[in-house]
């Protein structure tokens, strides 16, 4: 289990890489990244699709709905199945997205896509190598899986645009990096990517 200690600590190393990121880390305040170990990839899967490219307002409102359907609980894999494509249509779900959920679904009653308990001894490239065969399921939904359920804690979202616009305006850049660049960046970072990646989600506008 991460610690307040943990954060404290990646944050120290942060700031001591140069002055923009000591001036961040200053500006935003401390750490409070926190993960939602109980809920299992199944669930975390489906909510990050929820949230692919919406604000964040968006994305709680169609959880909202998606939870009211199945009387305020999250649904089961089966559940979801016998889910009418029009009733998640009007929770606000894209054609595309009601497709990947029935796979996310179907995977995770076929075994495809592991329990919290199976997931927590993989390796990260090995469960995103699994889990993007998964028709819809790109590198980036894993990798919130990783930073968010299974509490890892050296993931950077390279492709992720606005984690590369914060790092633009850290370094007042002319213009974003590109994901390969960004990874290659976000190597000086490691052990602590998934706290570099809270604090650039972060940057002043």
């Amino acid at each position: 289990m991460n610690t307040s200690h943990d954060h404290q600590a990646a944050s120290d190393f942060l700031a001591n890489l140069d002055a923009d990121w000591a001036s961040l880390i200053n500006t935003v305040g401390p750490c409070t990244y926190a993960a939602q170990p109980a809920r299992e990839p199944y669930e975390t899967l489906i909510r990050s699709l929820a949230y692919q490219q919406l604000h964040a307002k968006a994305g709680d409102a169609i959880i909202s709905r998606l939870l009211a359907v199945h009387g305020a609980a999250f649904p089961a894999p089966q559940q979801l199945l016998s889910t009418e494509f029009d009733l998640l249509h009007q929770c606000g779900f894209s054609a595309r997205k009601i497709e990947t959920m029935y796979a996310i679904a179907a995977g995770a009653l076929s075994g495809l896509i592991p329990s919290w308990q199976q997931a927590e001894h993989m390796a990260d490239e090995a469960l995103i190598e699994r889990l993007v065969t998964v028709k819809g399921i790109g590198r980036w939904t894993v990798e919130m899986l990783l930073m968010f359920s299974l509490q890892r804690m050296d993931i950077l979202p390279a492709a992720d645009f606005a984690i590369a616009a914060g790092y633009q305006r850290l370094k007042q850049l002319p213009l974003p990096p590109k994901p390969k660049q960004m990874a290659a960046i976000g190597e000086l970072w490691s052990p602590h990517r998934s706290i570099a990646s809270w604090y650039l989600w972060r940057v002043p506008k």
